[in-house]
């Protein structure tokens, strides 16, 4: 005789818990990213610095006899130095050049652009261009060209003003970014097997690779970013320094901080061509008109071979990720782009591959 056991039916699902649940962990998430609001912008830049000098700290530390602590310090010094020295060297620079400065604001009230020399219309691709706009400005009085230039000038104001606001909040900011660097350095370890653990919680070995497929573009970004941006900055400050052009040390500076928000040397270099041209000095005028044709456009090809050097990703998603980040976010969005499309690039990859059919046979 056979008795047939029947299943006992578990405990029903309380629909109404489980919804308070998820609202609740919904609450708190969005709770704890309002409070850190603050942070977060600061606390980006510092993860981008730190995982891109990662490589730089730990061979600091070993010169150091493996002292974390002297490590961090120096490495924290560097961070502030890149800031504080450029701009204590410029408002010197500045306060020092302060009566010059303030008698070329006179002197330019009453000047008048000669026309372009023949040389300008030799130059290849961009010379006609240059010297139709040249003439219309060199025909214009001066109220006239204040008059064009003011509403461009007052959007440029508004533009800058609202993307970094004060000198104070940008300090702030930077110096803030600075703190935060300085704790990830001294417990980088412990930060990155967190992310590893939370990353296999979520998606198991494949989050586990995208956490160092992010870290991996983070350094390439910068390797791309930074090396492109000094080379420019470089090329740019001998052309001028060849040119005779003054302050060649704070617009070398100014061109590699352009350079590095992907505006590049061109603001710096095209107008001291107009200033070399206006002194007279047409030849130099000349010769850097061509350096600044020839170092401009370095960025468009340099920049993503050598991203890509690091990074095994397909040309177009390298520079969809600087470009699209860039706009989307500003200029962390150059790290935050790649690293968002290269993560996502790889998982779609891995997911088509993994779905699909196996190749057939061949007898």
């Amino acid at each position: 005789m056979t008795v047939r056991m029947s299943s006992v039916p578990g405990p029903p699902r309380d629909l109404t818990r489980t919804t308070l649940a998820v609202l609740f962990i919904v609450g708190l998430i969005g709770t704890s990213f309002w409070i850190l609001r603050p942070f977060l912008a600061a606390a980006v830049w510092a993860t981008m610095i730190v995982v891109a000098t990662w490589p730089l700290m730990l061979r600091v530390q070993g010169w150091l006899g493996n002292r974390r602590a002297l490590a961090v310090s120096v490495m924290t010094g560097v961070l502030l130095l890149v800031y504080v020295v450029p701009f204590a060297l410029a408002i010197g620079t500045l306060l020092d050049k302060a009566d010059r400065i303030a008698g070329w604001a006179d002197a330019l009230a009453t000047v008048h652009l000669p026309p372009p020399p023949e040389a300008v219309h030799r130059v290849p691709l961009v010379g006609a261009r240059i010297a139709v706009a040249w003439e219309r400005v060199a025909a214009a009085s001066v109220d006239e060209l204040a008059a064009r230039l003011e509403p461009h000038a007052r959007a440029i104001t508004l533009w800058f003003i609202a993307r970094l606001g004060s000198v104070g909040a940008v300090t702030l900011e930077f110096l803030l970014t600075t703190i935060i660097a300085a704790l990830m350095y001294a417990k980088g370890e412990t930060a990155a097997n967190g992310v590893l653990h939370f990353a296999q919680r979520l998606a198991g070995g494949r989050g586990e690779n995208s956490v160092r497929l992010a870290t991996q573009a983070i350094r390439s970004v910068a390797l791309g970013v930074v090396l492109t941006a000094l080379l420019q900055a470089v090329l740019g400050g001998i052309g001028l320094a060849v040119a005779g052009v003054p302050f060649v040390v704070i617009l070398t500076g100014v061109m590699f901080l352009l350079a590095v928000a992907q505006l590049g040397p061109l603001a710096v270099l095209l107008p001291a061509v107009v200033w070399l041209y206006w002194r007279g000095s047409s030849g130099w005028g000349t010769v850097l008109l061509v350096w600044t044709v020839l170092v401009t456009p370095l960025d468009n090809f340099l920049r993503p071979i050598l991203i890509r050097k690091g990074l095994d990703l397909p040309l177009t998603v390298i520079f969809a990720g600087v470009i699209g980040g860039l706009i989307a976010f500003g200029l962390v969005g150059i790290f935050v782009g790649p690293v968002v499309l290269a993560v996502g690039f790889t998982l779609l990859k891995a997911w088509v591959v993994e779905g699909a059919p196996p190749p057939p046979e061949v007898d």
